[in-house]
């Protein structure tokens, strides 16, 4: 989901849904759209291939009554005794003068059965008599015909009729194209087998076409071709005496198959091809319909496309409308979720939408009541806990530091020192009633530094004043509020380790105010320490401390408790210069 844009990253479930819906109805509707198409074509194919084979069966019969006023004709001439004799007989040109007489006066009589089509009859006898009807219908000499493939095919089939091609290269007559089909036997002796002639019928391919012209039309032709695929006849010209190996090809696929058609490539297009064996000519009768002109006209490819589109159309609208509808109140609920914690941690939720939605507000403000009261309840016991390590730090008085104290007191009224025996004894009350006795977190500056100047009194009646301590502390910082016991620690640690080899020195105390900070500093000239280049904090666990868990580190954590990482404390120091402590605090007189 990368590529969706940013501000669209609430809406990704609706995008998401409406594109895999855009994309079902696409898929649903183009499968439904091909498969109307595709059960009208096969709805239209099967009526037409019952229509188409009732048209078949009545061009069929017309070849079928052509044929059989050929098989008379033929018998009348195979039953002629006189025919047989004539073509058998030698004889004088008289004689054959009268033998021509003979045969055209019976040619006559057997030509009265084919009286309804142009036909020409041709009969040669062994003798190299032969007589024709009209050679302008078959425009062939005696000498092509005895040569020709027709007379040989006939010889070698004696006892078949036999429907045979010839192209002629000269006109015929004023319309003729001289394509002729020819129906060709052997006059043979049925007693003996001798074959004393042959008979021809030619009926030229324009006649022959009048069998099934009336129910052609443009884009619904015939074609008749015989077992080598060589077009014999057909209502386009072109076509005729042309070898075409695919529709025998055709013919056997229909004659196997199931269906009375097949639609395959014929002259360049898709072509509803149906096909009728003509057992009597041995040959294949062909209806070549252009497809795209049948079901074009039939079924509107069109319409049904821009019907299909205006119904994507209307449900890609009621489906953006309802996937919007069901799921803007997620994406609003999503939004309010991603929010919450950027910008209003407290802010609860809309709770509206469908059911789902609302159950996922619901329990998201439930999260968060419980959340509140977590937190509530973590921040009341971390300050519980610190009021509490606060208390026990005030109670954890190290011993020997009041016994060495009062011990001190003790030789101070021995020796009549009331003055300062007075001195130490407030100075020791005052520090034990603002660290017992007062449970309060913060102080003021001024209660701090007052702290400050009991614990340095106390120990300098002890130890002698070889530290001085001096505060340089502003006067508009004073009354600022600040944790509790944050500066004695490091005054301690100044008295008790950082003179050690130096014999006195100075501790001075800082106030200022930086900013919108307070700084609290502590610096001193004793022995100085070895401190990290990130100012990391020492780990002291000294038990020797007036206060003995109030450490430096101790202070440094308090702070960043109290008032969060950017303050605390830094240490910076040098062997035999000194040591610096800085604590950085939020200004604040509350």
């Amino acid at each position: 989901m990368r590529l969706i844009p940013n501000r669209f990253k609430h809406n990704n479930l609706f995008i998401i849904m409406f594109l895999i819906t855009v994309l079902m109805i696409v898929i649903v509707s183009i499968t439904i759209t091909w498969m109307t198409i595709r059960m009208s074509e096969k709805f239209f194919f099967e009526k037409f291939s019952i229509t188409n084979s009732k048209v078949m069966n009545q061009v069929k019969e017309s070849f079928e009554s052509f044929h059989y006023s050929i098989v008379i004709a033929s018998n009348n001439l195979l039953q002629s005794g006189n025919l047989k004799k004539i073509l058998t007989e030698e004889g004088s040109n008289t004689e054959k003068m009268n033998a021509i007489f003979t045969i055209g006066q019976q040619m006559e009589h057997i030509q009265s059965n084919l009286d309804a089509y142009e036909v020409e009859i041709i009969v040669t006898g062994k003798n190299g008599l032969s007589y024709a009807t009209d050679r302008r219908y078959w425009p062939i000499s005696d000498e092509e015909l005895k040569y020709s493939h027709l007379t040989r095919n006939t010889f070698n089939n004696p006892k078949r009729l036999l429907y045979q091609y010839d192209h002629r290269l000269v006109q015929t007559s004023e319309d003729g194209d001289g394509n002729v089909i020819v129906a060709s036997k052997a006059l043979m002796d049925r007693l003996s087998g001798t074959i004393y002639g042959s008979m021809y019928f030619a009926i030229q391919e324009r006649e022959f076409r009048k069998f099934y012209s009336s129910y052609t039309t443009p884009g619904n032709n015939v074609v008749m071709a015989d077992r080598q695929g060589v077009i014999v006849s057909s209502n386009i010209s072109k076509l005729i005496g042309k070898k075409d190996k695919q529709l025998v090809n055709y013919a056997a696929k229909i004659e196997k198959g199931s269906k009375d058609y097949t639609i395959e490539k014929f002259m360049g297009k898709d072509q509803i091809i149906t096909m009728e064996y003509l057992p009597s000519f041995d040959m294949f009768l062909f209806n070549i319909i252009d497809k795209q002109k049948a079901v074009g006209d039939l079924i509107n490819k069109k319409a049904i496309v821009l019907i299909s589109m205006g119904i994507v159309l209307a449900a890609l609208i009621i489906v953006f409308l309802a996937s919007r509808r069901v799921t803007n109140s997620l994406s609003k609920l999503v939004k309010q979720i991603g929010n919450a914690p950027k910008h209003n941690f407290h802010q609860y939720v809309a709770v509206t939408g469908t059911y789902e939605t609302r159950q996922i507000g619901n329990a998201f403000n439930s999260m968060l009541n419980e959340l509140h009261d977590y937190v509530e309840q973590l921040v009341l016991a971390q300050k519980q806990q610190r009021n509490a390590e606060l208390a026990a730090l005030q109670q954890q008085i190290n011993p020997h530091f009041l016994y060495n104290t009062l011990t001190s007191i003790k030789f101070m009224v021995l020796q009549g020192v009331k003055e300062e025996t007075e001195a130490v004894i407030n100075a020791l009350i005052s520090l034990l009633q603002n660290t017992i006795g007062n449970v309060s977190e913060t102080i003021t500056v001024q209660q701090e530094l007052e702290n400050l100047k009991n614990y340095v009194l106390i120990n300098q009646k002890r130890y002698g004043d070889r530290i001085k301590v001096n505060y340089f502390v502003s006067p508009d910082c004073r009354e600022y509020q600040i944790p509790k016991l944050i500066l004695q620690p490091f005054i301690e640690n100044s008295f008790f380790h950082g003179f050690n080899k130096k014999a006195n020195g100075y501790i001075n105390v800082l106030v200022w105010q930086e900013g919108a900070n307070l700084i609290c500093e502590v610096v001193d000239n004793g022995d100085g320490m070895e401190v990290s280049s990130e100012n990391k904090l020492p780990n002291t666990k000294r038990k020797q401390a007036l206060f003995s868990g109030i450490g430096v580190r101790n202070v440094h954590e308090r702070i960043q408790l109290i008032y969060g990482e950017a303050f605390g404390v830094t240490i910076s120091s040098e062997l035999g210069e000194g040591t610096k402590i800085r604590i950085t605090l939020p200004s604040s007189t509350l």
